[in-house]
């Protein structure tokens, strides 16, 4: 991947951590710290992969996301927005009673969002149905379905895992978000899920390693991902909870919180500096 496209999507991401900040701040409300850790993984798939067109969002052959951990808005609703399925002005309308854009993924109101989600654990089972829809209509688009490694623990992932394999539905693809926190503290102490690769491994999936906030990783395990015949994919991505705000990052305190005006300031400063140095 070139330099120049590298820090192209290092802005685009930038800007869309700022503007999911903003949004939590705006109305005192939201999750930042994992909305933060998985914007560089859907930078990549909106802005790089993903066969989609904002003029058209229900096009049949599209490739669709599922946001398992659906209460991460203030990470698709920005990239959404960015890519140009609505103005970034309805943003504003984040959680607001007059507005249309809940704090969890909405698709009957909000453009571009393929599954409403929010209760965790139920997201996967989505993608596998819509996967298996699309090798049983004969098409090649591609589905793809961001978990949080807390999210893991619930049984319902784990029956989705076995039927994806069952069918060799490798036009799926899986991403867990590997922050280590959840609302609760650290996954190792909550749940433990580790060793992760082993255990998607022992469910008959193809798993790919990759650091969540560098471009070239990325782009390299999605392609690994599609390359991959007879069983689906999933990318173990390591983040970092809170990427991009320095009191926020590693933090499980920042799982649902707002910050105050002070500390939102701090947030904005700190993007605005890492837009101003990718674009130079």
């Amino acid at each position: 991947m070139q330099l120049d496209r590298i820090k192209e999507l290092s802005a685009i991401a930038a800007k869309a951590r700022l503007a999911g900040v903003s949004m939590v701040y705006g109305c005192a409300s939201g999750h930042p710290g994992g909305s933060l850790s998985s914007m560089d993984i859907l930078t990549m798939l909106y802005f790089e992969k993903m066969n989609i067109d904002p003029a058209n969002p229900k096009m049949a052959d599209r490739d669709r996301f599922v946001l398992s951990k659906g209460h991460c808005t203030p990470a698709l609703y920005p990239i959404l927005a960015l890519r140009g399925f609505f103005p970034e002005e309805e943003l504003k309308m984040f959680r607001s009673i007059d507005g249309h854009m809940s704090g969890h993924a909405e698709m009957n109101h909000v453009k571009g969002v393929d599954m409403s989600t929010g209760s965790l654990g139920q997201g996967l089972s989505a993608a596998v149905g819509m996967a298996l829809a699309s090798k049983m209509d004969g098409k090649t688009n591609r589905v793809y379905a961001l978990m949080g490694d807390g999210e893991i623990a619930e049984g319902q992932i784990w029956e989705a895992a076995m039927s994806a394999a069952k069918y060799n539905l490798d036009n799926l693809c899986g991403i867990v978000d590997v922050n280590g926190l959840q609302i609760d503290g650290a996954t190792k102490d909550v749940m433990p899920s580790e060793p992760l690769d082993k255990k998607w491994e022992a469910f008959g999936w193809n798993v790919i390693k990759a650091d969540g906030h560098d471009f070239e990783s990325l782009d390299k395990a999605f392609d690994e991902a599609a390359a991959c015949k007879g069983k689906p994919s999933v990318i173990l991505a390591k983040t970092v909870k809170g990427k991009g705000v320095s009191f926020m990052e590693n933090n499980a305190g920042w799982h649902g919180k707002a910050p105050n005006a002070e500390q939102f300031e701090q947030a904005k400063a700190e993007l605005e500096a890492v837009i101003k140095e990718m674009e130079g």
